[in-house]
Formats: C-alpha cells, sequence, structure tokens
C-alpha cells in the first residue's frame, strides 16, 4: 500500500489538532477512483503537499509560494476539497479562505484500479510524480547538508539493501517499518533540538523481466 505522507506540521491536517499535538491523531484517507484522478495533476499535487507541510494558507499565499497565480490556485483548491484531501477551516477573513489538508496522509492500492484505465493512467503520473519530488527534496538535502552539524548529518541520508520474500512478507515488512515510524512521529515533542524529519520508503523488484503470473 503506497502512502504519501509529505512531511508537514500535521500533514493534512484541519486546524484543530496542533502540528505537534501528542494526543492528535494520526490521520489519513484512502484514495478512489476520483481522488486519484483529481490528485494526479501538477497544482493540486504541489497544493497538497505544501499545505501539508507549511499548514494552513489562504490561495493567495499558496500562489506566491508555487509561483501561479491565486485564480488557479483557488479553482484547484476546490477541486481537492470536492473529493475530502483540503478544507477550509473557516478561519479566513471576508473572501479569503484559510485552506488546510483533511489528513495526515494518504494512501493507495494499485490493485484497487486495475482495469480502470483512466485510473491506472492517473496512478501512473502520481507514482512518478512521487518519484520526481523524492528526487528533489533529496538533492536539496544534499546541497545544504554542509551546512548542518555532524551528527545530524550522520542520522539522515539514505540506505539501501536487498530482501528475498513473497509479496505477502513484503507487506507485512513494509508494515512493521510504519509501526517503527509511528512509534517515531512525535518523541521529539517539546525537545528545542529536535527537527522534522522526511522518511520515505520506496520498495520495487529488482528482476523486471520476471514479473510473476497473475
Amino acid at each position: 500500500m503506497p502512502t504519501s505522507k509529505t512531511p508537514q506540521p500535521a500533514s493534512d491536517r484541519t486546524s484543530t489538532p496542533d502540528v505537534g499535538d501528542p494526543a492528535a491523531p494520526h490521520t489519513g484517507i484512502r484514495l478512489d477512483a476520483t481522488s486519484l484522478r483529481v490528485l494526479a495533476h501538477p497544482l493540486r499535487s504541489r497544493l497538497l503537499s505544501q499545505l501539508r507541510v507549511g499548514g494552513p494558507a489562504t490561495a493567495t499565499d499558496l500562489a506566491a509560494t508555487l509561483g501561479t497565480n491565486s485564480g488557479a490556485t483557488s479553482y484547484h483548491l476546490r477541486k481537492l476539497e470536492s473529493v475530502g484531501l483540503v478544507a477550509d477551516t473557516g478561519e479566513g477573513e471576508g473572501k479569503r479562505r484559510l485552506w488546510r489538508a483533511a489528513t495526515d496522509f494518504h494512501s493507495y492500492y494499485p490493485s484497487d484500479f486495475e482495469g480502470d484505465e483512466d485510473s491506472e493512467t492517473a496512478l501512473n503520473w502520481l507514482a512518478r510524480d512521487y518519484v520526481r519530488h523524492f528526487s528533489e527534496q533529496a538533492e536539496r538535502w544534499v546541497d545544504v547538508s554542509p551546512g548542518w552539524p555532524g551528527d545530524w548529518q550522520d542520522a539522515c541520508g539514505s540506505s539501501d539493501d536487498m530482501v528475498l520474500l513473497t509479496a505477502p512478507q513484503l507487506q507485512a515488512m513494509r508494515d512493521e517499518i510504519s509501526e517503527v515510524v509511528g512509534r517515531y512521529r512525535r518523541v521529539g515533542q517539546g525537545n528545542p533540538d529536535a527537527k522534522r524529519i522526511a522518511v520515505y520508503l520506496f520498495a520495487y523488484a529488482l528482476d523486471l523481466d520476471k514479473a510473476p503470473s497473475r
């Protein structure tokens, strides 16, 4: 089950729980065909990510951050709202709506869309968009990491390994890793030395020309 959480002040969070509120529930949404097709758009994907990282913002603020115009931004925010990915906090002034991400993360199962050509196309685009996003963010970290203390440079970074297992065993492994991440999600709460850290999990087959029979 691939998920997208995009580090945030509490991801798609409503304006109620504070970013670091230890008691705040970690909320998610499983994409269906409609929400998948809505999210598979360059600006919408970035809008959702920005709200998760930066917290509630107006269309004008988001447009300035992402280098677009407020009219297009408002339109695409409403599209995301229509499928429950973002929400109006109700705290805006006048016509300036203040938007927030509606959940902490979204997830999807490719098998949910098998045989639905439009959804499979949208999923393919979205998966590639996430790979591009990871590459961009990882390169930014590589650029700035020399300016961080050595212990942070040592603790961050990437690692890779290889395992031999079945699909159910791989899912079990991913579930265990997610449980570990969950235990550490707010362990630095209240510590002035704590920083928000992005944690990515990406598994792929090595024997690409030996796909199992269906």
